[in-house]
Order: structure tokens, then C-alpha cells, then sequence
């Protein structure tokens, strides 16, 4: 299966993690390989297809899930999705919650963000260029993706919240209290370590871009007891269902770029 045979027919991917190839009604159709002149991407893209609507999907720390955030070959993930026909793209993303309203296993689609990383590739405008380019990001989620993750969600009665700042850590540690507290100062109700450079990458390819964002913690601090991974692990299994309900009813919904 090469790229070109794909371009034009899959149109929306998904990044994220494992269990969603869980998908109701969805048929895998294949694993493409693919390289891209940034290295190879996180893992194979599983190509599938939801009543007869092509979708890809990429774990973004390979499969098993052994990349850590810092290390996540962002650029070759976009790169090789795009050159997989996608013009729009849903990050499915764990994050910890600041926020009183995102506690564990509340779905939150972000409509801000705010960078903390650092040393990571962040751009495709770097090298032997022609001039410089400088992307536009006032609003670094696609508004008309945005409204229709919410609508599916209402359609398939999800809870979620429509709005929030993501703040993208550099991980692969959890953060301080303080820190958090930080964060929460410069007016984020989220924290993640995916987000970014994600999301700038998606628009300097000229992507539809969402974030489906799973609280699986409340941030350091914002809770009696330090953080665990059965905590994080029991609000994956409450809430990622919810994410795949959301997913199920986008695609299955026709949704394409610009709708």
C-alpha cells in the first residue's frame, strides 16, 4: 500500500495511544509502513474503514508504548499522515486536570494552549530554505473540528467540556505542586505533554486539527494524595469509552474538512 494510492482517500486521522482501534463497527483494512523525510513515524498508520468512511490511525508512542513524550518523532507523525491522504486530524491525549470541572475521566476539547516544552523539532520550516515562513496560531484547534467533536458528543450523550487550556510539559516527569500552581497563574485548566509541537506542526501542514483530551489525574497538588498509576489507569478505563463514542459517531457522521 504506498502513500500515493492512499492521498485523497483517507481523511481523518486519529493520534493516540492504544485501545482505539476498539471502535464499534470498525473494519482494520491494513498497516502501512511509511518514511518521511524526518525519520520514520511512531508506528505503522493502521488504515481501517467506519460505515465505508476511511480513518488512520498512528499511536504516537509506537505500539507497544515505549516513546516517551520528549522523544515522540512528532514531525514524521504529521508528515506521514498527511502523506496518507489525511486532511484532518484528532489527538486523543491523557492529561492531568487543574481545572475544578476536570477531574478524572471528564473529556475536555481544548480551545487554547500554552508551550512549556523545550529542544523539541517543532518546525518543517528549518534547514536550506528559501525565506522564512511564519505560521499563524492565534487559535491552534480547527473551531469547525472543534464544534463537531462536541456535537458528536452531545449526539451520543457524552459529558465533555468545549473549552480549557492545555498546558504542554516538557515530561517525562510528572510536574511539581508548584509548578502546577504556575501553570494554574498563566491560566491553564490542563496539563499534557503531547500537545505540543502536535499541534503547530498540524497547521504548518495546513491540517484540521482537534485535541480530545482525557483527564486521567488531577494535577500535582489539586488532590490529598500523590499521584499513581492505578489512579491514572482507572480513569483511562472509565473515560476512554467515552472518547471512542465521540470518535465512533465524528466519523461515522461524514465529517470532512471544512464541514
Amino acid at each position: 500500500m504506498s502513500a500515493n494510492e492512499n492521498r485523497d482517500k483517507a481523511v481523518i486521522g486519529i493520534i493516540g495511544g492504544t485501545g482505539l482501534t476498539e471502535l464499534d463497527g470498525l473494519e482494520i483494512t491494513g498497516q502501512q509502513e511509511m518514511e518521511t523525510p524526518w525519520g520514520k513515524p511512531s508506528a505503522p498508520l493502521v488504515h481501517g474503514r467506519l460505515n465505508d468512511v476511511p480513518v488512520i490511525f498512528l499511536a504516537r508512542h509506537g505500539n507497544p508504548h515505549r516513546i516517551p513524550p520528549h522523544q515522540v518523532n512528532y514531525r514524521a507523525n504529521l508528515w506521514a499522515l498527511r502523506e496518507a491522504g489525511v486532511r484532518t486530524v484528532i489527538g486523543v491525549n491523557a492529561v492531568g486536570g487543574i481545572h475544578a470541572a476536570m477531574g478524572p475521566a471528564q473529556i475536555v476539547i481544548p480551545d487554547q494552549l500554552i508551550d512549556y516544552t523545550w529542544g523539541r523539532p517543532s518546525t518543517f520550516f528549518e534547514g536550506d530554505l528559501e525565506h522564512v515562513t511564519h505560521i499563524d496560531f492565534t487559535f491552534p484547534y480547527t473551531e469547525a473540528l472543534r464544534a463537531a467533536l462536541k456535537s458528536a458528543a452531545l449526539d451520543r450523550g457524552v459529558h465533555c467540556l468545549d473549552f480549557g487550556v492545555y498546558a504542554a510539559t516538557q515530561g517525562p516527569r510528572l510536574e511539581t505542586a508548584a509548578e502546577v500552581r504556575r501553570l494554574e497563574r498563566d491560566g491553564c485548566d490542563l496539563i499534557g505533554m503531547t500537545g505540543m509541537p502536535e499541534a503547530a506542526l498540524a497547521a504548518e501542514l495546513e491540517l484540521e486539527y482537534g485535541c480530545l483530551a482525557l483527564v486521567v489525574n488531577w494535577a500535582a497538588g489539586k488532590s490529598d494524595h500523590i499521584i499513581t498509576m492505578d489512579e491514572i489507569q482507572a480513569a483511562i478505563d472509565e473515560g476512554m469509552s467515552g472518547v471512542r463514542e465521540i470518535l465512533t459517531q465524528l466519523i461515522g457522521s461524514g465529517y470532512s474538512p471544512g464541514a
